[in-house]
């Protein structure tokens, strides 16, 4: 079957997800959303997120959301993801929502670089917003799942020789939730036989297969990465469920903690989103809150 993805749906195929979400009347007055921090610039533009703190008493943990389908990533007002964030600011969490270079003028190794200086801002400055550094967790979705699970598995303790202060603070997160995510890039790159014709919409794929393996979590699960919630659809033909099995299982090799969610959903996972983003709100309690062993800052 040939597949295909109409133009209209690439900037970010995550939007129904958000925008189909109702608010759950959580006071919208209250919660103090600070738009637009940059956290950092590329060729002259600033590289920003937003953060949301709650309006009840923190605890201390930070859920971080990658912004980003298909590797875009696009500026929206941040009161419109207030219907995917409440639940997690309910519980008292700080959200984070980071943008990224976005395809097509940057691609996946850009994405990467972002999203990891995005991380160790959030930690360089977590004191300052009434954080634990150690007990900041990643949601993404498709893309930005895949960014969850690079920074799950790549996560370093910066590099303490770097000039600028902000490489010297470590990426590492604690735990991630990654939803109809890409783990294998190689599979997908358009140079790949195994590439589907609707990859060919996604600029961010034109990668070598060299960069593809770099770019893939699947190869660089170890011992020492982040716990894992992982959702997949097993109706998505965009991103096959095989992916989340595939790094679910290396995870499971390797002794981190893992959770595979295989729902009977597509890539927009229709109705099941209420019991993922249910899953995925327990997980981040769980790991983040409930979690002893998170005693110190990484």
């Amino acid at each position: 079957m040939r597949l295909t993805a109409p133009r209209a749906s690439l900037p970010i195929l995550i939007a129904a997800l958000i925008f189909c979400l109702p608010g759950t009347g959580y006071g919208q007055e209250e919660v103090s959303i600070t738009p637009d921090i940059v956290y950092g610039h590329k060729d002259g533009l600033a590289l920003t997120l937003d953060r949301y703190d709650p309006a009840g008493k923190k605890n201390s943990a930070a859920v971080i959301f990658m912004v980003s389908g298909g590797w875009y990533s696009k500026w929206a007002p941040p009161a419109q993801f207030r219907g995917l964030f409440d639940p997690y600011l309910e519980k008292g969490f700080t959200v984070f929502a980071v943008r990224h270079g976005s395809s097509p003028r940057y691609g996946i190794p850009d994405a990467v670089a972002d999203v990891r200086r995005a991380i160790r801002f959030i930690r360089f400055h977590s004191a300052d917003d009434g954080l634990d550094a150690n007990r900041l967790g990643v949601l993404g979705m498709s893309a930005g799942g895949h960014l969850a699970l690079v920074l799950a598995t790549t996560g370093d303790d910066g590099d303490p020789e770097a000039e600028e202060s902000l490489l010297r603070v470590s990426s590492r997160v604690a735990t991630v939730a990654a939803v109809v995510p890409p783990t294998d890039l190689r599979v997908m790159v358009w140079e790949s036989e195994e590439s589907l014709p609707a990859y060919r919409n996604f600029p961010a794929l034109d990668l070598g297969q060299d960069e593809a393996a770099t770019y893939s979590p699947l190869l660089h699960v170890s011992k020492d990465d982040a716990t894992a919630l992982i959702i997949s659809g097993t109706k998505d033909i965009l991103v096959p469920a095989k992916h989340g099995k595939w790094i679910a299982a290396a995870f499971q090799e390797q002794g981190i903690h893992t959770k595979l969610m295989l729902l009977e959903a597509n890539h927009g996972l229709q109705d099941k989103q209420p019991e993922a983003f249910a899953a995925i709100n327990a997980w981040f309690v769980e790991q983040l809150v409930s979690n002893p062993s998170l005693t110190q800052s990484r």
